[in-house]
Protein backbone atom coordinates (compact mmCIF):
# COMPACT_ATOMS: atom_id res chain seq x y z
CA UNK A 1 0.00 0.00 0.00
CA UNK A 2 1.18 3.54 -0.66
CA UNK A 3 1.23 6.04 1.96
CA UNK A 4 -1.88 8.28 2.66
CA UNK A 5 -1.08 11.63 1.64
CA UNK A 6 -2.50 15.02 2.01
CA UNK A 7 -2.23 16.39 -1.76
CA UNK A 8 -5.79 15.72 -3.48
CA UNK A 9 -5.76 13.41 -6.52
CA UNK A 10 -7.03 16.12 -9.24
CA UNK A 11 -3.36 18.75 -8.68
CA UNK A 12 -1.67 20.11 -11.70
CA UNK A 13 2.36 19.21 -11.96
CA UNK A 14 3.82 22.68 -10.65
CA UNK A 15 4.11 25.01 -13.40
CA UNK A 16 0.18 24.13 -15.22
CA UNK A 17 -1.69 27.02 -16.44
CA UNK A 18 -5.69 26.66 -16.59
CA UNK A 19 -7.28 28.87 -18.81
CA UNK A 20 -9.15 30.60 -16.17
CA UNK A 21 -12.46 32.90 -16.32
CA UNK A 22 -12.73 36.09 -14.89
CA UNK A 23 -13.29 34.55 -10.90
CA UNK A 24 -9.96 32.68 -11.49
CA UNK A 25 -11.90 29.52 -11.90
CA UNK A 26 -11.71 26.90 -14.69
CA UNK A 27 -14.34 26.80 -17.05
CA UNK A 28 -17.01 24.00 -16.73
CA UNK A 29 -18.27 22.43 -19.84
CA UNK A 30 -21.97 21.57 -19.21
CA UNK A 31 -23.06 18.47 -20.97
CA UNK A 32 -24.08 18.26 -24.37
CA UNK A 33 -22.32 21.53 -25.13
CA UNK A 34 -20.18 21.33 -28.23
CA UNK A 35 -16.61 22.13 -29.12
CA UNK A 36 -16.40 23.07 -32.74
CA UNK A 37 -12.84 22.22 -32.53
CA UNK A 38 -12.92 18.82 -30.89
CA UNK A 39 -15.60 18.24 -33.80
CA UNK A 40 -13.66 19.63 -36.68
CA UNK A 41 -10.71 17.29 -35.23
CA UNK A 42 -12.79 14.48 -35.35
CA UNK A 43 -14.10 14.51 -38.52
CA UNK A 44 -10.33 15.51 -40.12
CA UNK A 45 -9.23 12.00 -38.12
CA UNK A 46 -12.09 9.92 -39.34
CA UNK A 47 -12.16 11.30 -42.76
CA UNK A 48 -8.37 10.58 -43.42
CA UNK A 49 -7.97 7.03 -41.51
CA UNK A 50 -7.47 4.19 -43.72
CA UNK A 51 -10.67 2.49 -42.92
CA UNK A 52 -12.37 5.43 -44.59
CA UNK A 53 -9.99 5.64 -47.73
CA UNK A 54 -11.12 2.04 -47.98
CA UNK A 55 -14.75 2.29 -47.49
CA UNK A 56 -14.75 4.87 -49.87
CA UNK A 57 -13.09 2.76 -52.70
CA UNK A 58 -15.40 0.43 -52.11
CA UNK A 59 -18.00 2.82 -52.70
CA UNK A 60 -16.87 4.24 -56.01
CA UNK A 61 -16.65 0.44 -57.20
CA UNK A 62 -20.42 -0.09 -56.31
CA UNK A 63 -21.42 3.51 -57.59
CA UNK A 64 -20.06 2.62 -60.87
CA UNK A 65 -22.28 -0.44 -61.33
CA UNK A 66 -24.94 1.39 -62.66
CA UNK A 67 -22.80 3.07 -65.09
CA UNK A 68 -21.98 -0.17 -66.52
CA UNK A 69 -25.92 -1.84 -66.27
CA UNK A 70 -28.12 1.40 -67.21
CA UNK A 71 -27.08 3.10 -70.54
CA UNK A 72 -25.92 6.46 -70.10
CA UNK A 73 -26.57 9.41 -72.32
CA UNK A 74 -22.98 9.80 -72.59
CA UNK A 75 -22.43 6.49 -74.72
CA UNK A 76 -25.43 5.57 -76.39
CA UNK A 77 -28.39 8.44 -76.12
CA UNK A 78 -29.90 6.64 -78.24
CA UNK A 79 -29.80 3.49 -76.35
CA UNK A 80 -30.70 5.25 -73.28
CA UNK A 81 -34.02 6.91 -74.66
CA UNK A 82 -35.40 3.42 -75.70
CA UNK A 83 -34.54 2.48 -72.81
CA UNK A 84 -36.23 5.14 -71.06
CA UNK A 85 -39.43 4.72 -73.71
CA UNK A 86 -39.49 0.65 -72.14
CA UNK A 87 -39.13 1.62 -68.56
CA UNK A 88 -41.52 5.24 -68.42
CA UNK A 89 -42.32 4.08 -64.62
CA UNK A 90 -38.53 3.85 -63.70
CA UNK A 91 -37.39 6.73 -66.08
CA UNK A 92 -38.67 9.72 -63.63
CA UNK A 93 -36.88 7.96 -60.76
CA UNK A 94 -33.21 7.15 -62.59
CA UNK A 95 -33.40 11.04 -63.57
CA UNK A 96 -33.83 12.18 -60.17
CA UNK A 97 -30.96 9.83 -59.31
CA UNK A 98 -28.74 10.54 -61.86
CA UNK A 99 -28.68 7.11 -63.28
CA UNK A 100 -28.25 8.13 -67.11
CA UNK A 101 -25.12 9.78 -66.27
CA UNK A 102 -23.88 8.45 -63.56
CA UNK A 103 -20.52 9.56 -63.86
CA UNK A 104 -21.42 13.10 -64.22
CA UNK A 105 -23.72 12.91 -61.39
CA UNK A 106 -23.16 15.18 -58.21
CA UNK A 107 -23.21 12.25 -55.90
CA UNK A 108 -20.32 10.38 -57.87
CA UNK A 109 -18.33 13.36 -57.77
CA UNK A 110 -18.86 13.93 -54.06
CA UNK A 111 -17.28 9.72 -53.56
CA UNK A 112 -14.61 10.81 -56.05
CA UNK A 113 -13.46 13.85 -54.15
CA UNK A 114 -13.79 12.49 -50.41
CA UNK A 115 -12.04 9.67 -51.53
CA UNK A 116 -8.67 11.82 -53.14
CA UNK A 117 -9.17 14.07 -49.61
CA UNK A 118 -8.97 11.22 -47.80
CA UNK A 119 -6.11 9.54 -49.20
CA UNK A 120 -4.14 12.52 -49.51
CA UNK A 121 -5.01 12.79 -45.69
CA UNK A 122 -3.69 9.45 -44.96
CA UNK A 123 -0.63 9.59 -47.09
CA UNK A 124 1.06 13.05 -46.00
CA UNK A 125 0.84 12.41 -42.27
CA UNK A 126 2.23 8.40 -43.42
CA UNK A 127 5.25 9.79 -45.42
CA UNK A 128 6.69 11.61 -42.50
CA UNK A 129 6.55 8.89 -40.11
CA UNK A 130 8.00 6.75 -42.75
CA UNK A 131 10.57 9.61 -43.39
CA UNK A 132 11.45 9.75 -39.39
CA UNK A 133 11.46 5.90 -39.22
CA UNK A 134 13.97 5.65 -42.31
CA UNK A 135 16.44 8.01 -40.62
CA UNK A 136 15.72 6.35 -37.54
CA UNK A 137 18.72 3.75 -35.97
CA UNK A 138 17.68 0.55 -35.36
CA UNK A 139 15.74 -0.09 -32.01
CA UNK A 140 18.11 -1.47 -28.87
CA UNK A 141 18.49 -4.71 -27.84
CA UNK A 142 15.69 -6.55 -25.65
CA UNK A 143 17.43 -7.31 -22.17
CA UNK A 144 16.29 -10.71 -22.59
CA UNK A 145 16.57 -11.90 -25.76
CA UNK A 146 15.80 -15.58 -25.37
CA UNK A 147 12.05 -14.58 -24.22
CA UNK A 148 11.81 -13.95 -28.35
CA UNK A 149 10.01 -17.11 -30.33
CA UNK A 150 13.27 -16.86 -32.51
CA UNK A 151 16.33 -16.86 -30.32
CA UNK A 152 19.51 -19.22 -30.42
CA UNK A 153 22.85 -18.95 -28.53
CA UNK A 154 26.49 -20.45 -28.12
CA UNK A 155 29.42 -19.99 -26.49
CA UNK A 156 32.70 -19.56 -28.49
CA UNK A 157 36.18 -18.62 -27.62
CA UNK A 158 36.65 -15.83 -29.90
CA UNK A 159 37.03 -12.53 -28.15
CA UNK A 160 33.75 -9.92 -27.65
CA UNK A 161 34.77 -7.34 -29.88
CA UNK A 162 35.65 -9.81 -32.62
CA UNK A 163 32.51 -11.00 -32.34
CA UNK A 164 30.72 -8.14 -32.46
CA UNK A 165 32.44 -6.40 -35.60
CA UNK A 166 31.98 -10.01 -37.29
CA UNK A 167 28.11 -9.97 -36.61
CA UNK A 168 28.05 -6.15 -37.84
CA UNK A 169 29.85 -7.63 -40.89
CA UNK A 170 27.32 -10.45 -41.54
CA UNK A 171 24.18 -8.13 -41.30
CA UNK A 172 25.88 -5.30 -43.57
CA UNK A 173 26.42 -7.93 -46.31
CA UNK A 174 23.04 -8.86 -45.83
CA UNK A 175 21.55 -5.75 -46.64
CA UNK A 176 20.77 -4.50 -42.65
CA UNK A 177 20.87 -1.16 -41.35
CA UNK A 178 23.16 -2.07 -38.30
CA UNK A 179 23.68 -0.19 -35.42
CA UNK A 180 26.43 -1.19 -32.49
CA UNK A 181 25.96 0.24 -28.76
CA UNK A 182 27.39 -1.59 -25.55
CA UNK A 183 27.33 -4.88 -25.84
CA UNK A 184 24.72 -6.14 -28.68
CA UNK A 185 24.45 -5.37 -32.46
CA UNK A 186 20.92 -4.27 -33.49
CA UNK A 187 20.14 -4.36 -37.05
CA UNK A 188 16.77 -3.62 -39.57
CA UNK A 189 15.95 -4.51 -42.51
CA UNK A 190 12.61 -4.22 -44.93
CA UNK A 191 11.72 -0.41 -44.91
CA UNK A 192 10.80 -0.42 -48.41
CA UNK A 193 7.76 -2.27 -47.69
CA UNK A 194 6.20 0.68 -45.85
CA UNK A 195 7.39 2.50 -48.74
CA UNK A 196 5.62 -0.12 -51.01
CA UNK A 197 2.35 0.50 -48.71
CA UNK A 198 2.54 4.29 -49.66
CA UNK A 199 3.61 4.03 -53.30
CA UNK A 200 0.13 1.72 -53.53
CA UNK A 201 -1.93 4.77 -51.92
CA UNK A 202 -0.18 7.26 -54.08
CA UNK A 203 -0.95 5.75 -56.99
CA UNK A 204 -4.40 4.98 -56.67
CA UNK A 205 -4.70 9.15 -55.77
CA UNK A 206 -2.43 9.32 -59.27
CA UNK A 207 -5.19 6.76 -61.09
CA UNK A 208 -7.37 9.44 -59.73
CA UNK A 209 -5.90 12.26 -61.04
CA UNK A 210 -5.85 10.96 -63.84
CA UNK A 211 -9.09 10.25 -64.99
CA UNK A 212 -10.30 13.15 -63.46
CA UNK A 213 -7.73 15.11 -66.38
CA UNK A 214 -9.63 13.22 -68.97
CA UNK A 215 -13.71 14.00 -67.59
CA UNK A 216 -12.44 17.75 -67.12
CA UNK A 217 -10.16 18.47 -70.46
CA UNK A 218 -10.93 15.68 -72.49
CA UNK A 219 -14.49 14.31 -74.61
CA UNK A 220 -15.99 11.71 -76.11
CA UNK A 221 -18.35 11.35 -79.32
CA UNK A 222 -19.78 8.78 -81.33
CA UNK A 223 -21.24 8.76 -85.09
CA UNK A 224 -22.96 6.11 -87.69
CA UNK A 225 -21.28 6.39 -90.78
CA UNK A 226 -22.58 4.39 -93.99
CA UNK A 227 -20.01 2.84 -95.90
CA UNK A 228 -18.60 4.80 -98.43
CA UNK A 229 -19.15 7.76 -96.54
CA UNK A 230 -16.63 10.10 -94.96
CA UNK A 231 -16.23 12.38 -91.34
CA UNK A 232 -14.54 15.80 -90.58
CA UNK A 233 -13.34 16.17 -87.29
CA UNK A 234 -15.57 19.04 -86.13
CA UNK A 235 -18.82 19.41 -83.81
CA UNK A 236 -21.12 19.41 -86.43
CA UNK A 237 -20.74 16.02 -87.61
CA UNK A 238 -21.14 13.70 -84.20
CA UNK A 239 -24.51 12.12 -83.68
CA UNK A 240 -23.53 12.46 -79.86
CA UNK A 241 -21.21 14.28 -78.53
CA UNK A 242 -19.90 14.64 -74.29
CA UNK A 243 -17.18 17.05 -73.77
CA UNK A 244 -15.38 17.68 -70.14
CA UNK A 245 -16.36 20.43 -68.34
CA UNK A 246 -12.90 22.03 -69.48
CA UNK A 247 -12.88 21.49 -73.17
CA UNK A 248 -12.30 23.79 -75.78
CA UNK A 249 -13.34 22.95 -79.40
CA UNK A 250 -9.83 24.58 -80.36
CA UNK A 251 -8.31 21.73 -78.76
CA UNK A 252 -9.76 19.11 -81.43
CA UNK A 253 -7.38 17.21 -84.23
CA UNK A 254 -8.53 18.57 -87.56
CA UNK A 255 -8.54 15.29 -89.05
CA UNK A 256 -10.73 13.60 -91.17
CA UNK A 257 -10.99 9.33 -92.93
CA UNK A 258 -13.82 7.75 -95.89
CA UNK A 259 -14.56 4.32 -95.09
CA UNK A 260 -14.00 3.15 -98.34
CA UNK A 261 -14.99 -0.66 -97.16
CA UNK A 262 -16.07 -2.88 -94.91
CA UNK A 263 -15.62 -7.21 -94.04
CA UNK A 264 -17.36 -9.55 -91.17
CA UNK A 265 -16.12 -12.80 -90.38
CA UNK A 266 -19.34 -14.93 -89.82
CA UNK A 267 -19.06 -17.77 -87.41
CA UNK A 268 -21.22 -20.64 -89.27
CA UNK A 269 -21.69 -23.66 -86.77
CA UNK A 270 -21.69 -23.91 -82.86
CA UNK A 271 -23.65 -22.38 -80.65
CA UNK A 272 -22.63 -18.85 -81.24
CA UNK A 273 -23.29 -19.62 -84.97
CA UNK A 274 -24.93 -16.75 -87.08
CA UNK A 275 -23.01 -14.33 -84.60
CA UNK A 276 -19.62 -11.85 -86.25
CA UNK A 277 -16.60 -13.61 -84.98
CA UNK A 278 -14.59 -10.48 -86.03
CA UNK A 279 -15.02 -7.27 -88.43
CA UNK A 280 -12.95 -4.72 -89.52
CA UNK A 281 -13.06 -1.54 -91.44
CA UNK A 282 -10.85 -0.12 -94.44
CA UNK A 283 -10.00 3.58 -94.08
CA UNK A 284 -8.14 6.67 -96.00
CA UNK A 285 -7.41 9.25 -93.40
CA UNK A 286 -5.40 12.53 -93.54
CA UNK A 287 -3.90 13.98 -90.26
CA UNK A 288 -5.14 17.72 -91.39
CA UNK A 289 -6.30 19.11 -94.53
CA UNK A 290 -2.82 19.43 -96.47
CA UNK A 291 -1.55 15.93 -94.97
CA UNK A 292 -1.07 13.26 -97.49
CA UNK A 293 -3.42 10.31 -97.66
CA UNK A 294 -3.05 7.41 -95.54
CA UNK A 295 -4.76 3.87 -95.13
CA UNK A 296 -5.57 1.96 -91.97
CA UNK A 297 -7.68 -1.20 -91.33
CA UNK A 298 -9.58 -0.17 -88.05
CA UNK A 299 -10.83 -3.24 -85.98
CA UNK A 300 -12.08 -3.96 -82.40
CA UNK A 301 -9.56 -2.37 -79.83
CA UNK A 302 -7.29 -1.69 -82.71
CA UNK A 303 -7.70 2.26 -82.74
CA UNK A 304 -6.89 4.59 -85.04
CA UNK A 305 -4.88 7.15 -83.41
CA UNK A 306 -4.28 10.74 -84.68
CA UNK A 307 -2.11 13.26 -82.38
CA UNK A 308 -4.38 12.85 -78.78
CA UNK A 309 -7.05 11.35 -80.62
CA UNK A 310 -8.31 8.12 -80.78
CA UNK A 311 -11.02 6.56 -83.36
CA UNK A 312 -12.73 2.95 -82.26
CA UNK A 313 -14.91 0.87 -84.39
CA UNK A 314 -17.40 -0.54 -81.70
CA UNK A 315 -20.31 -1.64 -83.93
CA UNK A 316 -21.87 -2.07 -87.18
CA UNK A 317 -24.88 -2.88 -88.90
CA UNK A 318 -27.32 -2.86 -91.98
CA UNK A 319 -28.84 0.23 -93.68
CA UNK A 320 -31.52 -1.08 -96.12
CA UNK A 321 -31.74 1.37 -99.41
CA UNK A 322 -35.36 2.45 -99.39
CA UNK A 323 -37.38 3.99 -101.91
CA UNK A 324 -40.82 5.87 -101.08
CA UNK A 325 -42.63 7.69 -103.92
CA UNK A 326 -45.84 9.76 -102.94
CA UNK A 327 -49.57 9.66 -104.77
CA UNK A 328 -48.39 12.32 -107.69
CA UNK A 329 -45.42 10.05 -108.73
CA UNK A 330 -42.75 12.11 -106.63
CA UNK A 331 -39.47 10.12 -105.07
CA UNK A 332 -39.91 12.20 -101.63
CA UNK A 333 -37.30 9.50 -99.49
CA UNK A 334 -34.50 7.53 -101.38
CA UNK A 335 -31.45 6.24 -100.18
CA UNK A 336 -30.13 3.52 -96.92
CA UNK A 337 -31.81 4.10 -93.72
CA UNK A 338 -29.99 2.95 -90.72
CA UNK A 339 -31.65 0.32 -89.13
CA UNK A 340 -30.48 -0.68 -85.62
CA UNK A 341 -29.72 -4.34 -84.15
CA UNK A 342 -31.80 -5.56 -81.88
CA UNK A 343 -30.29 -8.89 -81.13
CA UNK A 344 -27.45 -10.99 -81.57
CA UNK A 345 -28.42 -12.32 -85.03
CA UNK A 346 -28.84 -8.62 -86.16
CA UNK A 347 -32.76 -8.44 -86.31
CA UNK A 348 -32.98 -4.40 -86.45
CA UNK A 349 -35.51 -1.91 -85.84
CA UNK A 350 -35.89 1.54 -88.17
CA UNK A 351 -37.59 4.24 -89.03
CA UNK A 352 -38.39 5.64 -92.54
CA UNK A 353 -39.71 9.20 -92.67
CA UNK A 354 -41.17 11.25 -95.99
CA UNK A 355 -42.31 14.79 -94.65
CA UNK A 356 -42.80 15.74 -98.16
CA UNK A 357 -45.22 12.85 -99.45
CA UNK A 358 -48.81 14.25 -100.67
CA UNK A 359 -51.36 14.16 -100.30
CA UNK A 360 -50.48 13.13 -96.78
CA UNK A 361 -46.85 12.90 -94.69
CA UNK A 362 -45.85 9.06 -94.74
CA UNK A 363 -43.84 6.88 -91.95
CA UNK A 364 -42.24 3.58 -91.88
CA UNK A 365 -41.73 1.42 -88.87
CA UNK A 366 -40.60 -1.47 -88.84
CA UNK A 367 -37.74 -4.02 -88.32
CA UNK A 368 -35.18 -5.54 -90.99
CA UNK A 369 -34.19 -9.32 -90.92
CA UNK A 370 -31.09 -10.59 -92.67
CA UNK A 371 -31.63 -14.15 -92.98
CA UNK A 372 -35.56 -14.01 -92.40
CA UNK A 373 -37.53 -17.10 -90.31
CA UNK A 374 -40.81 -17.52 -89.10
CA UNK A 375 -41.76 -18.92 -85.83
CA UNK A 376 -44.80 -20.93 -86.05
CA UNK A 377 -45.33 -20.43 -82.03
CA UNK A 378 -45.11 -16.54 -82.03
CA UNK A 379 -46.58 -16.05 -85.20
CA UNK A 380 -43.51 -13.69 -86.28
CA UNK A 381 -40.48 -13.17 -88.50
CA UNK A 382 -37.04 -13.43 -86.65
CA UNK A 383 -33.56 -13.29 -87.77
CA UNK A 384 -31.88 -17.11 -88.10
CA UNK A 385 -28.57 -15.59 -88.74
CA UNK A 386 -26.55 -12.32 -89.31
CA UNK A 387 -25.50 -12.37 -92.54
CA UNK A 388 -27.91 -11.39 -95.71
CA UNK A 389 -28.64 -14.97 -96.70
CA UNK A 390 -32.09 -14.16 -97.02
CA UNK A 391 -33.20 -10.20 -96.03
CA UNK A 392 -36.99 -9.14 -95.56
CA UNK A 393 -38.04 -5.34 -94.44
CA UNK A 394 -41.24 -5.67 -92.93
CA UNK A 395 -43.25 -2.43 -91.56
CA UNK A 396 -45.65 -0.68 -90.26
CA UNK A 397 -47.26 2.41 -92.40
CA UNK A 398 -48.15 5.52 -90.64
CA UNK A 399 -49.95 9.10 -92.05
CA UNK A 400 -50.27 12.19 -91.24
CA UNK A 401 -48.39 14.33 -88.93
CA UNK A 402 -45.47 13.25 -88.53
CA UNK A 403 -44.48 16.60 -86.14
CA UNK A 404 -41.65 17.94 -88.71
CA UNK A 405 -42.96 21.36 -89.93
CA UNK A 406 -42.60 22.88 -86.85
CA UNK A 407 -38.43 22.71 -86.38
CA UNK A 408 -38.38 20.53 -82.92
CA UNK A 409 -35.86 18.18 -83.44
CA UNK A 410 -36.55 14.81 -83.34
CA UNK A 411 -34.42 11.41 -83.26
CA UNK A 412 -33.81 10.13 -87.07
CA UNK A 413 -34.63 6.54 -85.05
CA UNK A 414 -37.55 7.01 -83.77
CA UNK A 415 -41.15 8.13 -85.06
CA UNK A 416 -43.54 10.79 -83.46
CA UNK A 417 -46.73 9.13 -83.92
CA UNK A 418 -48.99 11.48 -81.99
CA UNK A 419 -50.29 12.93 -85.23
CA UNK A 420 -50.71 10.14 -87.03
CA UNK A 421 -52.65 7.50 -88.08
CA UNK A 422 -51.51 3.66 -88.22
CA UNK A 423 -52.94 1.93 -91.67
CA UNK A 424 -55.21 -1.00 -91.07
CA UNK A 425 -56.75 -3.43 -93.00
CA UNK A 426 -60.53 -3.62 -93.65
CA UNK A 427 -60.83 -6.49 -90.51
CA UNK A 428 -58.75 -3.97 -88.42
CA UNK A 429 -55.42 -5.53 -88.28
CA UNK A 430 -52.40 -3.31 -89.13
CA UNK A 431 -51.48 -2.93 -92.20
CA UNK A 432 -48.04 -4.49 -92.84
CA UNK A 433 -45.46 -4.46 -95.70
CA UNK A 434 -42.76 -6.96 -96.57
CA UNK A 435 -40.40 -6.60 -98.79
CA UNK A 436 -37.67 -8.28 -100.37
CA UNK A 437 -34.75 -6.86 -101.96
CA UNK A 438 -36.21 -5.71 -105.33
CA UNK A 439 -39.89 -5.32 -104.43
CA UNK A 440 -42.20 -2.55 -104.73
CA UNK A 441 -45.14 -2.61 -102.26
CA UNK A 442 -47.78 -0.01 -103.92
CA UNK A 443 -49.83 1.84 -100.93
CA UNK A 444 -53.41 2.06 -100.51
CA UNK A 445 -55.93 5.12 -100.68
CA UNK A 446 -53.52 5.80 -103.58
CA UNK A 447 -50.74 7.05 -100.86
CA UNK A 448 -47.87 6.11 -103.48
CA UNK A 449 -44.80 3.33 -103.30
CA UNK A 450 -42.34 1.38 -101.26
CA UNK A 451 -39.55 -0.45 -102.78
CA UNK A 452 -36.27 -2.31 -101.07
CA UNK A 453 -33.78 -1.77 -103.76
CA UNK A 454 -30.88 -2.74 -102.07
CA UNK A 455 -28.46 -3.07 -98.56
CA UNK A 456 -25.72 -1.00 -97.20
CA UNK A 457 -23.54 -1.49 -94.31
CA UNK A 458 -22.89 1.48 -91.32
CA UNK A 459 -20.14 1.48 -88.92
CA UNK A 460 -20.12 2.92 -85.32
CA UNK A 461 -17.13 5.19 -84.49
CA UNK A 462 -16.47 6.15 -81.31
CA UNK A 463 -13.96 9.31 -81.16
CA UNK A 464 -12.52 10.30 -78.07
CA UNK A 465 -9.29 12.06 -76.14
CA UNK A 466 -8.28 11.35 -73.20
CA UNK A 467 -5.88 13.62 -71.64
CA UNK A 468 -5.22 12.32 -68.37
CA UNK A 469 -4.73 8.43 -69.55
CA UNK A 470 -1.28 8.41 -69.62
CA UNK A 471 -1.04 9.52 -65.99
CA UNK A 472 -3.52 6.71 -64.91
CA UNK A 473 -1.93 3.98 -67.09
CA UNK A 474 1.26 5.27 -64.63
CA UNK A 475 -0.90 5.45 -61.36
CA UNK A 476 -1.99 1.61 -62.57
CA UNK A 477 1.98 0.10 -62.88
CA UNK A 478 3.11 2.13 -59.26
CA UNK A 479 0.29 0.46 -57.86
CA UNK A 480 1.34 -2.92 -59.17
CA UNK A 481 4.94 -1.99 -58.01
CA UNK A 482 3.75 -0.94 -54.83
CA UNK A 483 1.64 -3.83 -53.86
CA UNK A 484 4.30 -6.56 -54.90
CA UNK A 485 6.45 -4.90 -52.79
CA UNK A 486 4.15 -4.66 -49.68
CA UNK A 487 3.46 -8.44 -50.62
CA UNK A 488 7.00 -10.01 -50.74
CA UNK A 489 9.29 -7.82 -48.54
CA UNK A 490 9.53 -8.78 -45.58
CA UNK A 491 10.68 -6.08 -42.72
CA UNK A 492 12.92 -8.24 -39.77
CA UNK A 493 14.64 -7.44 -37.07
CA UNK A 494 17.93 -9.30 -35.46
CA UNK A 495 19.91 -8.55 -32.19
CA UNK A 496 23.31 -10.68 -31.49
CA UNK A 497 24.46 -9.64 -27.91
CA UNK A 498 27.92 -10.92 -27.08
CA UNK A 499 28.80 -11.24 -22.87
CA UNK A 500 31.93 -12.81 -21.31
CA UNK A 501 30.69 -16.24 -19.19
CA UNK A 502 33.24 -18.26 -17.41
CA UNK A 503 36.40 -18.68 -19.45
CA UNK A 504 34.24 -18.29 -22.94
CA UNK A 505 32.04 -15.55 -24.84
CA UNK A 506 28.41 -16.18 -25.14
CA UNK A 507 26.41 -15.02 -28.04
CA UNK A 508 22.83 -14.67 -27.96
CA UNK A 509 21.19 -13.90 -31.34
CA UNK A 510 16.90 -13.18 -32.03
CA UNK A 511 14.81 -12.14 -34.54
CA UNK A 512 11.51 -10.78 -35.32
CA UNK A 513 9.20 -11.04 -38.59
CA UNK A 514 7.41 -7.80 -38.35
CA UNK A 515 4.97 -8.67 -40.82
CA UNK A 516 3.92 -12.47 -39.43
CA UNK A 517 3.84 -15.37 -41.40
CA UNK A 518 7.47 -15.55 -42.01
CA UNK A 519 9.92 -18.29 -41.51
CA UNK A 520 12.31 -16.34 -39.52
CA UNK A 521 13.62 -18.67 -37.88
CA UNK A 522 15.63 -19.90 -41.07
CA UNK A 523 16.72 -16.58 -41.29
CA UNK A 524 17.98 -16.65 -38.26
CA UNK A 525 20.02 -20.17 -38.62
CA UNK A 526 21.52 -18.63 -41.12
CA UNK A 527 23.06 -15.19 -39.93
CA UNK A 528 23.90 -17.50 -36.56
CA UNK A 529 25.84 -19.94 -38.71
CA UNK A 530 28.04 -17.18 -40.35
CA UNK A 531 28.65 -15.68 -36.82
CA UNK A 532 32.75 -15.92 -35.90
CA UNK A 533 33.12 -18.95 -33.44
CA UNK A 534 29.48 -20.48 -34.63
CA UNK A 535 29.49 -24.00 -34.13
CA UNK A 536 28.94 -24.92 -37.58
CA UNK A 537 31.98 -22.82 -38.28
CA UNK A 538 34.11 -24.28 -36.11
CA UNK A 539 33.41 -27.65 -37.34
CA UNK A 540 34.07 -26.72 -40.58
CA UNK A 541 37.96 -25.64 -39.47
CA UNK A 542 38.45 -28.31 -37.60
CA UNK A 543 37.56 -30.52 -40.64
CA UNK A 544 39.61 -28.61 -42.86
CA UNK A 545 42.80 -28.81 -40.34
CA UNK A 546 42.29 -32.43 -40.30
CA UNK A 547 42.50 -33.18 -44.27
Amino acid sequence: MSAPTDQPTNQRPEGHVENLDEDGRAPVRRPGELNVRELLRWTWRQLTSMRTALVLLLLLALAAIPGSLIPQTGVDSLKTSRWQDAHPQLTPVYEKLGLFSVYDSAWFSAIYLLLMVSLVGCIVPRTFVYWRALRSQPPRAPRNLTRLADHASYTTDVAEDEVLAGAAAVLRKRRYRVRIEGDAVSAERGYLREAGNLLFHLSVLVVLVGFALGGLFGYKGGVILVVGNGFSNNLTQYDDFVPGSLFKSSDMEPFSFDIKDFSVDWLTSGPRAGMARAFDTQLTYRESPTSPEKSYDLKVNHPLTVGNTEVFLIGHGYAPVITIRDGKGHKVYSGPTVFLPTDQSFASFGVVKAPDAEPTQIGLEGEFYPTVAFSKQTGSYFSAFGDTLDPLVSMLVYTGDLGMDDGTPQSIYALNKAGTTMLTKKNGAPYRIDLRQGDTVTLPQHLGTVSFDGIQRWNKIQISQTPGKRIALAGVILALAGLLGSLFIRPRRVWVRVRREGDGTLVEAAALDRSGGGDVAVVLDEIVAALPGAPERADKNSEKEQS
